[in-house]
């Protein structure tokens, strides 16, 4: 018998490779829409579930948890469920940098979220950025972040150089015996706290409002904050501007009270918008009452989808709309950009994500996301808020949803 011709055997070469390139193709498209492909996503992700942002942390991690659980209720995304796998970074900046290495190279993820704090994310976005992957993030909006010519960084919230601005003006546009006649400025040496009380003091100093003494600026290791808290209890100034986290304005307040310094108004970058963690630290809504807080979301803000987010939070881990930490929406906001991204490119490939941040214009339970060149978003608005009656509420602007009128002078301690 004789066996196939040498043009037979032509014809089965050209159609193996035929089938060849179509298989590839076919294979491709999977990798690009998930079509087909019932693998989970995984989302890798370093938080600080201790140290000294363990409070942030785990705030962030529950508001990357409620946005896991709303997409893979609602077919998940690509038609994939999505996997959060976290880890730890015990507020370490080496720390973050191994967990993102691990995260990229061993566990093989397929996107990554942000960590917590400007000081986490700028080795975060190293490391994402070394792999070609979008760093989408919540909470790093430190100058920092941004003056080192990465691409693939991009924070959904504040730029938070500009977050005491609203403070400065509301103090600048007080009347004329109202009028505070001097500030005290303390903040952690921290590139996300001392921008922000920097700025206050230049704008508070062109408004004719001294300082008392000059801006205290200690380690953000610092651990012993009454020396700290004598010396602004000693300039006698009628108001107090801080750069903390919720450890340093807790000592700050409890050390207020104990010497009966009660200043006219009282401001941190962070801490008064921990919720419900903010007053059982400092001993209860009484000891909250008057102190303010800039931020980007409050509980009632009449955004797309933040009255379900809301109710997810209380249905999940209880509590009420006014104990909600703002970390929680800024976390629920990056799975939010991330999933409309993605499913416009309907891809999960980063140089396409990458392109898309930044042309795209987004929804989040904070408001609309833009974001400029260097990754920061154009097109939120910073509110102030300041505890009222156990509420932490918007004062400023006054043609904010649900403003209301400021407490100044703020009332005695309890």
């Amino acid at each position: 018998m004789f066996g196939p011709t040498i043009a037979t055997w032509r014809k089965i070469a050209a159609l193996a490779s035929i089938l060849g390139l179509m298989l590839m193709g076919l294979a491709a498209c999977g990798n690009n829409s998930g079509a087909g492909n019932t693998t989970p996503i995984k989302i890798g992700i370093s938080l600080s579930l201790s140290g000294d942002f363990s409070a942030d942390g785990q705030a962030f991690q529950q508001g990357y948890q409620l946005w896991a659980d709303y997409v893979n209720s609602h077919g998940g995304l690509l038609g994939r469920q999505v996997k959060l796998d976290i880890l730890s970074d015990a507020s370490n900046e080496a720390q973050v940098t191994t967990n993102y290495q691990k995260l990229i190279t061993q566990d093989k993820v397929d996107l990554v979220f942000g960590p917590y704090s400007t000081l986490l994310t700028k080795p975060a976005s190293v490391v994402a950025n070394r792999y070609g992957y979008a760093l989408v993030e919540g909470a790093g909006g430190g100058p920092s972040v941004f003056n080192r010519g990465l691409n693939n960084v991009f924070d959904v919230s504040l730029p938070v150089a500009n977050n005491l601005v609203s403070f400065t003006q509301l103090m600048a546009a007080m009347p004329a015996g109202q009028r505070p006649t001097s500030v005290a400025y303390a903040t952690e040496d921290d590139p996300f706290t001392q921008p922000q009380v920097d700025l206050a003091n230049q704008l508070l100093t062109q408004a004719g409002i001294p300082a008392a003494v000059p801006e205290i600026i200690y380690p953000a290791e610092t651990t012993d904050f009454t020396p700290i808290a004598q010396k602004i209890i000693a300039a006698h100034a009628d108001i107090v501007v801080l750069g903390t986290q919720l450890p340093d304005i807790t000592a700050f307040i409890l050390a207020f009270k104990q010497q009966h310094y009660n200043p006219k108004a009282i401001i941190a970058t962070a801490g008064p918008d921990q919720g419900t963690q903010f007053l059982q630290a400092i001993g209860g809504a009484a000891s909250a009452e008057g102190i303010m807080v800039p931020n980007g979301w409050f509980a009632e803000e009449k955004t797309p989808g933040n009255a379900a987010m809301v109710q997810a939070y209380i249905a999940k881990y209880g509590g009420t709309p006014d104990g909600i930490s703002a970390d929680v929406p800024e976390a629920y906001s990056v799975g939010q950009v991330v999933q409309q991204a993605v499913e416009k490119i309907g891809s999960l490939n980063q140089a396409k994500l990458i392109q898309e941040l930044h042309s795209g214009t987004f929804t989040t339970v904070q408001g609309p996301v833009k974001f400029d060149s260097t990754g920061q978003n154009t097109a939120i608005t910073s509110y102030l808020f300041q505890w009222q009656k156990g509420s932490l509420v918007p004062i400023y602007p006054a043609d904010t949803f649900g403003a209301v009128a400021p407490e100044y002078p703020k009332p005695s301690w309890p």
